[in-house]
């Protein structure tokens, strides 16, 4: 289990939540045709919907 340092509060949900995406991105590169991920492919495996990247995420060039 995941735990926050000095909490006893048990596991942190936030980083849970973040073994769990990237367990999916994992998943997704293992089973992809070619060599990387597109950036549009990430999105669809992350459950990302265009205008809501996190703030301050780089948008790639076209």
């Amino acid at each position: 289990m995941v735990s926050r340092r000095g909490s006893s509060g048990g596991p942190d949900p936030v980083a849970l939540i973040e073994i769990d995406l990237y367990g999916e991105l994992m998943i997704a590169a293992s089973s992809a045709v070619e060599e990387r991920l597109s950036f549009d492919r990430i999105d669809e495996v992350l459950r990302v919907v265009r205008g809501q990247r996190a703030e301050g995420a780089v948008e790639p060039e076209a």
